[in-house]
């Protein structure tokens, strides 16, 4: 249950670049990625919707396998690569990536633009292989091999993470 790989881009349908960690800042994501930038192809998109993305590194290769086209995980335009963890498990759910404290806000399903920019039809064999959107409620340095685990509610409202009528609410994505 950890990540395997972190990939960024400072703007809007530019290529992503793999580095070796980063930083997770708090209601903001990835630090120097599109979206904490307040930029991004989904920068009008609800906040926590938004800052960032994670997807089971399998599952890119079941994608690649089943188009028949040579997709990596940078591909997938999405921040976090894991192995070993469901995500979707996630969603509505407090989790930590490293030290960071994150929320799964929902499931992140593949759209046209994603095979605008990548060429290949995509859609159909990510549907249920999107991976997930987080919103970060805790910050932190995130590097590759940083272990991705399920927090409980009361360790996540220990460490800050709003309680109650505060509590951030997943949005159910069909698919």
């Amino acid at each position: 249950m950890t990540v395997v790989e972190i990939w960024l881009t400072p703007t809007a349908a530019a290529p992503m670049r793999r580095v070796p960690s980063a930083r997770l800042v708090a209601g903001q994501g990835l630090e120097g990625d599109r979206y904490a930038l307040g930029g991004g192809t989904w920068a009008r998109y609800p906040d926590l919707e938004k800052q960032l993305t994670l997807i089971d590194g399998a599952d890119v290769a079941a994608v690649a396998a089943e188009a028949g086209v040579p997709l990596t995980p940078g591909d997938t335009r999405r921040n976090l690569v894991t192995a070993g963890i469901d995500l979707p498990a996630l969603v509505g759910r407090w989790f930590a990536v490293g030290d960071a404290l994150l929320f799964g806000v929902k499931r992140c399903p593949p759209c046209a633009h994603l095979e605008r920019l990548t060429g290949a039809r995509l859609v159909k064999a990510m549907v249920h292989r999107g991976g997930i959107n987080a919103a970060v409620f805790a910050g932190g340095e995130v590097a590759e091999g940083a272990v991705v685990r399920a927090v409980s509610e009361e360790e996540a409202a220990r460490r800050g993470a709003p309680t109650g009528a505060d509590r951030p609410v997943p949005r159910l994505v069909a698919g």
